[in-house]
């Protein structure tokens, strides 16, 4: 199955440096923490400061159980934390939200 995602990040060039030096080479943990929740492959793409995310994954994978998995680990938690110094919410995205699901409007 195939997710698409999209968020902001904060508009300054210093801080999108950096966020896309952190996705250079992500910690271990957080590799590891996607990879056993099902999700096979991820791209990160930007233009200015939006980013857009594809999600390939098993049949195994479950948006509900990947949140709780991610809401029981510190690491997890930890790396979400400082990723959110660089991000910011889309306008129309809810309280707490982040990352919002796109949806498909064409297909060839």
């Amino acid at each position: 199955m195939r997710y698409t995602f999209a968020l902001d990040l904060k508009n300054d060039p210093a801080l999108i440096a950096e966020y896309e030096r952190y996705h250079k080479k992500i910690w271990p943990e957080i590799e590891a923490s996607i990879r056993e929740s099902g999700i096979m492959g991820m791209e990160i793409y930007r233009i200015e400061n939006r980013l857009f995310m594809i999600m390939e994954t098993d049949e195994t994978f479950s948006s509900a159980k990947k949140a709780k998995a991610d809401s029981a680990n510190p690491i997890v938690q930890e790396w979400e934390k400082l990723m959110w110094q660089y991000q910011q919410a889309l306008p129309t995205a809810k309280p707490g939200e982040k990352w919002m699901q796109m949806e498909r409007i064409f297909a060839l």
